[in-house]
């Protein structure tokens, strides 16, 4: 092999790596310090104080919209509204935080409630905006996520996980009289080849 063939091979390592570093360190940390998935979530610092008494408490980053995922270690806050057909709209609504459908349910409703976090433009920007579901895939079934809105936690059960085709629209509908949150996110992580799908019940208590 060539000098040039060796130095193209060397700087496609490069690139690759540069495009799936967030991507590992992230699995290297979830492979060696997993989050405790049974920690309490609490909408705020006062919540946390006046109805946990554990020192380990989830604060949401936003009292009046977030996602808590602690399996996975995700807690963000989320941008309500967002037009998931306008690429513009939802790339600056990504550098935020994850992204609330608009036109599907909000937390605690009957319906659809439905939240994105990824890009469909480049590597560049699939890495700058998935991190908060960089690891999506280890949710199961059986497993809990949580959505803060308007100080107050909801807590979802995992009934679904899937892989689709991004041409799916299904999961974006809104038509059901149940009350579920669906999580989408570009799959794999730091590409845009299929969508990896997460779907929650609400768990009434």
């Amino acid at each position: 092999m060539t000098r040039l063939g060796l130095l193209l091979v060397a700087l496609a390592s490069l690139g690759a790596l540069i495009i799936l570093f967030p991507v590992l360190t992230k699995e290297i940390s979830y492979f060696f310090s997993k989050p405790n998935e049974n920690t309490p979530v609490a909408s705020s610092e006062l919540d946390s104080m006046r109805f946990f008494d554990e020192k380990d408490v989830i604060i949401a980053k936003d009292p009046l919209f977030s996602i808590i995922i602690p399996k996975i270690g995700a807690n963000s806050k989320v941008i309500s509204d967002v037009d998931s057909q306008d690429s513009k709209a939802y790339q600056v609504a990504l550098t935020k935080g994850v992204a609330h459908a608009k036109g599907t349910a909000y937390p605690g409703e009957t319906g659809n409630s439905f939240f994105f976090a990824h890009s469909s433009d480049n590597f560049y920007n699939a890495n700058r905006y998935n991190s908060v579901f960089y690891l999506l895939n280890k949710m199961e079934k059986g497993d809990f996520f949580y959505l803060v809105y308007k100080n107050w936690v909801y807590k979802y059960i995992v009934t679904e996980t899937s892989v689709v085709k991004p041409e799916e629209i299904k999961y974006l509908e809104n038509n059901t009289d149940k009350k579920i949150a669906t999580l989408m996110t570009c799959w794999p992580a730091g590409t845009t080849i299929s969508r990896l799908v997460v779907v929650g019940e609400l768990v009434e208590e």
